[in-house]
């Protein structure tokens, strides 16, 4: 059937495209809202039931949106706390060796093949007490201030990308079913039956691939509290709970891991770094390979590396709400190629 086009039609999409335009900047928090709307309805249906009939669903979806916000948020505040924490007493030893120099560790000058070729270098730029003083002397001031104008603007957007998908998500609890059932009745007058079907796999495959990043985090955190506790690393539970925040994110967790051990290696205890090294890799190699692909088997019907795909591709498009978009979309797209092959074997 040939679409006929008319002024009322040119109209909407018009409006359609205008609307989108002017609220572009804030996709990012609407993509946040709905994944955590969607995968969340469940405890937030189990959560209105239980709830007196005298609070009404807007408090209701109020109540739930704060607890929800304050468990999603609280990991990764004391996440970056911690990290800003070891950042100033990195700078803290960086400035007390501006006095007397930073002396060349003893494994690095013994280290095979670089370690020669290391050692000069340390030695001309950071062992002499003036080297590191010279090096501040020639830092552009003009390069500090833009980037701390870039960071206070990073700081200011994410800022206001949390807020408004704190009030998103609030709305989307307390108007979400009659939203669902527009969009389900939307997707059927477009496309046909198939409609609740796909919906149900989306919905499906949002909150096993949220459940998996939750649970290999929380994997992650506990293996390797153990395994630093065992290993002797100073400050063994924030540094947990920094690769834990951070191994939701597929890669991510290896960068915690490999910043202790370097912290380690530079005052000069190698043992411990290489203790701390192995068995958080082999934590996160398990996490990632194990746990994630059990979890998400029941909603993301795609092999491992189909999934581990669509998590780094979703990341690169759409920032961290792509870890869970790009599993989707290929279970969407897993969902349609056997429609079509059902369709060509019949």
């Amino acid at each position: 059937m040939k679409l006929k086009l008319t002024p009322g039609r040119l109209l909407a999409a018009a409006i359609a495209v205008l609307s989108v335009w002017i609220v572009h900047n804030f996709i990012e928090a609407l993509l946040v809202a709905c994944i955590t709307a969607i995968a969340s309805w469940p405890l937030y249906t189990a959560f209105r039931i239980r709830l007196p009939r005298n609070i009404g669903g807007s408090a209701g979806a109020v109540i739930f949106t704060v607890a929800i916000t304050v468990f999603l948020l609280a990991p990764v505040v004391f996440a970056c706390c911690a990290l800003l924490g070891e950042a100033q007493a990195l700078l803290h030893s960086l400035a007390a060796g501006g006095d007397r120099g930073l002396p060349l560790p003893d494994w690095l000058a013994g280290a095979p093949a670089i370690g020669p070729w290391l050692a000069a270098p340390w030695q001309q730029q950071l062992a002499s007490h003036s080297a590191l003083s010279m090096l501040t002397q020639h830092t552009d001031p003009g390069a500090l201030l833009g980037w701390a104008q870039s960071l206070g603007q990073f700081t200011f957007h994410h800022v206001l990308i949390v807020g408004f998908t704190v009030l998103l998500l609030a709305f989307l609890y307390q108007r979400g079913g009659s939203l669902a059932r527009e969009l389900t009745g939307a997707l059927r007058q477009a496309i046909g039956d198939q409609a609740e079907r796909y919906v149900e796999v989306g919905a499906r495959a949002v909150r096993a691939s949220v459940n998996s990043m939750l649970l290999v985090g929380l994997f992650d955190g506990v293996a390797t509290a153990v395994a630093y506790a065992a290993a002797g690393a100073p400050r063994p539970l924030v540094w947990a709970a920094i690769t834990g925040s951070l191994a939701a994110v597929p890669f991510l967790g290896y960068a915690a891991v490999a910043a202790l051990a370097l912290q380690l290696t530079l005052q000069g205890m190698s043992a411990t770094a290489l203790l701390v090294a192995l068995p958080g890799c082999a934590v996160l190699l398990c996490g990632d390979k194990v746990v994630r692909p059990m979890v998400a088997r029941g909603g993301v019907q795609q092999p491992f590396v189909w999934v581990l795909m669509g998590c780094i591709g979703g990341f690169g498009v759409l920032g961290l709400s792509g870890l869970v978009i790009g599993p989707v979309v290929l279970s969407l797209f897993g969902e349609l190629w056997n429609q079509w092959s059902r369709e060509a074997a019949g």
